[in-house]
Order: C-alpha cells, then structure tokens, then sequence
C-alpha cells in the first residue's frame, strides 16, 4: 500500500546551502532502497517535505525525522493513502527557492512566504504540485 505524507518543521538554527545540500545527499543516499521518494523545500527556517512509498516504509522515515534534533515543531500536514506517487522521478527532490515565482507562494497563502503552519495540508500539497508541474524542483534522477 503506497502513501503520501506532508510534514512542516522549524529548523533549530538556520540552515546554510552546503547543510541542505548534505541532508538531500543523505536522503537521495539512503531512499531509494526503501522505496521512499518526496520533494524536500526550505527556506532556511522552515522544512516542508512531501514522503510518498510504502505505509511502514514512510512511518519509519517520517518516526526518524521527528526525532532528528536538527528540527522543532514537527507537524504532520497531510496523511493520505494513494494509488499512484506525484514525485516517482524524485529520490528525494529539493526546491530551489532561490528561483520561486513568490506568485506561486502568493497564491497558495496570505504572504509570498513559504509558511505551512498557517495553511491547511491540501494547500500545501497543492503547493508541491504546482512547484513541480512550475520546474522549480532539482533532484530528478533519470
């Protein structure tokens, strides 16, 4: 059984590039052998990651998450058992905010701010979606 589970954090200090980019590097690492892909989006502050693959699979990755010291306020967004992955192409992708339309976050939310603790999950799903389908995710793997 295949599901999809969206997460929000607060970073417990901000994180630079070179930090985000060696959390993807594990990620993208240690997924693929537990089924496990997902689009992973910051701003420094603030982490929201989409986890799609199998129920036990992304419950055991998400339980790892939560405990990571790295982060606070872990708050599940979005729990959903699907039939099909939005991001099967991605290990783990990542959102390069530095290339974000702030239409698109203007568009989901009340600021051009990426703040998933004041919108509902399906919104930022929604979100995810529209940064995908919008090319603004690097991670693809081939």
């Amino acid at each position: 059984m295949l599901v999809r589970l969206v997460y929000v954090s607060r970073a417990s200090e901000i994180y630079t590039p070179q930090t985000f980019e060696a959390i993807l590097a594990s990620s993208r690492k240690n997924n693929p052998s537990n089924g496990i892909t997902g689009v992973l989006c910051t701003n420094g502050f603030i982490f929201l990651q989409m986890l799609e693959g199998g129920r036990k699979e992304v419950n055991e990755t998400f339980c790892r998450i939560a405990k990571d010291s790295r982060h606070h306020d872990v708050q599940i967004l979005h729990f959903e058992e699907i039939t099909e992955r939005k991001f099967a192409s991605w290990s783990m992708g990542k959102v390069s905010f530095d290339r974000v339309n702030l239409a698109i976050l203007l568009k989901h939310s009340a600021k051009a701010v990426l703040d998933p603790y004041s919108v509902s999950g399906g919104v930022s799903v929604a979100l995810l979606e529209e940064l995908m389908a919008t090319a603004n995710i690097a991670g693809k793997t081939d």
